[in-house]
């Protein structure tokens, strides 16, 4: 399950990139509105690197909190 996220993720934020790219008429300028579908496209991929340092950074904790 988390190869096929890993994979789909990225693909589904290239899709509403290229999706806003072609359909919004303010493209690069629109991205920073919450309200398009470009925000959330370019803020998909971004989450992904987040959750694996804070998944690691919680992994370390407890093993640092196990051996001392």
């Amino acid at each position: 399950s988390l190869p096929t996220l890993t994979v789909l993720v990225p693909l589904l934020s290239l899709a509403g990139l290229f999706y806003s790219a072609s359909v919004d008429e303010t493209f690069p300028q629109g991205c920073t509105n919450t309200n398009s579908l470009c925000f959330y496209s370019l803020l998909l991929p971004v989450t992904i690197p987040v959750y694996v340092f804070f998944h690691l950074w919680a992994w370390m904790g407890i093993k640092l909190f196990r051996h001392n």
